[in-house]
């Protein structure tokens, strides 16, 4: 297992992405470079269940850059089966978009910033975002996703400690309402990346606030 994570990736984005240089943990929040990432999926396993779509936006500057914006379909190899209960993406409706395979290479670009540096993925839950995109690199290029991970989660959890809460208080939904965000119609994945990187900044706002200085990648990075 230790080798497969050293291994370097084929050529392609991901060795790209790789030869890319790493923020250091002292950069201040507002000087990185952030993708915030959603993906829908037909459930919670990469080795059974599959990617549906795949929406992230840039995070720049301390702002959420819409104009960054990206919603990619996704066709499954199998049927989407109960999960279109949850997200509303069908197969009828996804029998003309591209494969995985075919998205991925964009999608692993966009980890990529100007320098070239690679950006922060900031996810809620990250370990879905994190487990198959890291899968599908490997099936693509044979080597993992390496990119440094936010989970606004997790941060929230830190926010959170000490103060009695219930299980869903963690929950995007219920997080952003805390910080007086609107609601959202959850389960599309570029509206969920909008609404994480909404919650990573107002979550930043409140670090600062009680570190008495501007928030640096070591203070929320997982």
């Amino acid at each position: 297992m230790r080798d497969l994570l050293r291994r370097p990736a084929s050529p392609g984005p991901l060795a790209d992405l790789e030869a890319a240089a790493e923020p250091a943990r002292d950069t201040p929040v507002a000087e990185l470079e952030l993708v915030a990432l959603d993906l829908e999926t037909t459930g919670l396993d990469p080795r059974r269940h599959e990617v549906l779509s795949v929406g992230w936006v840039p995070v720049r500057g301390g702002e959420v850059v819409l104009g960054g914006a990206r919603h990619l379909p996704v066709r499954p190899r199998g049927n989407v089966g109960d999960s279109a209960v949850v997200h509303g993406l069908t197969d009828d409706a996804l029998a003309s978009a591209p494969t995985l395979e075919e998205v991925l290479p964009e999608v692993v670009t966009a980890l990529i910033g100007p320098g070239p540096v690679r950006r922060v993925l900031v996810a809620h839950f990250s370990r879905v975002e994190t487990t198959f995109l890291g899968a599908a690199c490997r099936e693509a290029w044979g080597a993992p996703l390496r990119v440094p991970v936010v989970d606004t989660l997790e941060v929230e959890r830190r926010l959170l400690r000490g103060t009695p809460h219930a299980a869903g208080a963690v929950r995007l939904d219920a997080c952003r309402v805390r910080h007086g965000l609107p609601r959202y119609r959850a389960h599309s994945a570029v509206v969920d990346a909008i609404a994480c990187a909404e919650l990573f900044l107002a979550q930043c706002a409140v670090l600062e606030e009680r570190l008495g200085r501007p928030v640096v990648l070591g203070d929320v990075r997982s």
